[in-house]
């Protein structure tokens, strides 16, 4: 039975009858044991796009960026990051309740920073404080709409947190959808953080994984802790295959992802719908009643989600063509009435 036209996220995209082939041909082993060289390839392969030293294949995102916090981190600490940031949000507390850390938020204008704003928020060292000792910068910024981050200022909070000694984490869960957009490449993106992440199950398609970068001493740590956490896999490389896979074919074709949520922001701003142009994927559109009316696009054949009484969000993916595009345009003036 038809879904219909699913914009609730990037995730719901499904895997290619090639990537399903791919993984079907993967040469397996036992990643737990260390040697699956599907695994070993992935990672390897990671770690050179990031030009970080080694790279650690988990489950989720989720976890990549939970185990990011913990190897920068020590119980008791503070890590800075923005008030819309994907720990503080979607994470069920794992920062607090598994790293033994809290989150200080600093606002910005979708999901940017201002590293004066971040400087002040850095606690002095005093008994009497918990240490600042990691910042978490996310590219593209989810709730900020897609928001890529600006190559100058992630270079001044990279440098910041290395003057005033913090660790710094690049949440690159859809990291790629900026790569493209930018023309930047990911190692420049990634460059001055200590870790980043991002993910192949949003954007590229895959059913499962992401990566987590960094020098060999954190990601050593890191393969520890995901043990810990029960992400320790045995015969991984059916899922590396995928990720490999789409680096090899789904990387570019995010282009297209954009085009089309560019022509939907375009349309529904033609429609008299408010919205910020959107600069990779992701547009959040104001609506009056956000949930009403996001049962009302079910009613028409669109799913979507509310992310405020008035706003919902929508996730231009693979799984969206030319034809669905204009059929949610429709969708979107019939909901409204």
């Amino acid at each position: 039975m038809s879904q219909g036209i699913d914009l609730r996220s990037d995730t719901v995209s499904l895997p290619t009858e090639a990537m399903l082939a791919a993984m079907m041909a993967a040469e397996l082993g036992d990643d737990v044991l260390g040697d699956d060289p599907t695994v070993q390839r992935l990672e390897a392969r990671c770690a050179a796009l990031s030009g970080k030293e080694a790279a650690l294949f988990v489950p989720s995102g989720t976890m990549a960026n939970l185990i990011a916090i913990e190897v920068s981190t020590r119980r008791g600490d503070e890590v800075l990051a923005h008030e819309a940031a994907h720990p503080f949000h979607y994470e069920a507390g794992g920062a607090a309740g598994l790293a033994g850390i809290q989150l200080r938020l600093v606002p910005g204008p979708r999901g940017v920073m201002d590293p004066d704003v971040v400087a002040a928020a850095i606690r002095p060292e005093a008994p009497h404080h918990p240490r600042t000792s990691l910042l978490c910068v996310e590219d593209t910024h989810n709730r900020g709409g897609g928001r890529i981050q600006p190559l100058e200022n992630t270079d001044a909070l990279c440098a910041l947190a290395r003057e005033r000694g913090l660790a710094s984490h690049l949440d690159g869960a859809r990291i790629l959808n900026a790569v493209v957009a930018s023309g930047v490449p990911l190692e420049r993106r990634a460059r001055g953080f200590d870790t980043v992440s991002f993910c192949f199950s949003k954007g590229l398609g895959c059913p499962v994984g992401s990566i987590l970068c960094g020098d060999r001493g954190r990601m050593i740590r890191a393969r520890r802790m995901r043990k810990m956490l029960g992400g320790a896999t045995r015969q991984a490389g059916l899922l590396a295959a995928a990720a490999l896979y789409a680096l090899d074919h789904h990387v570019d074709r995010l282009a297209e992802d954009h085009r089309r949520a560019q022509e939907l922001a375009g349309g529904l701003a033609e429609a008299g719908f408010a919205l910020e142009p959107p600069e990779t994927n992701i547009l959040v559109v104001a609506v009056p009643s956000a949930p009403a009316f996001v049962e009302r696009l079910g009613q028409h054949g669109v799913r979507c989600f509310p992310v405020a009484d008035d706003r919902l969000r929508l996730v231009v993916h693979l799984g969206i063509d030319d034809a669905d595009v204009q059929a949610t345009l429709g969708a979107f003036t019939a909901a409204r009435g």
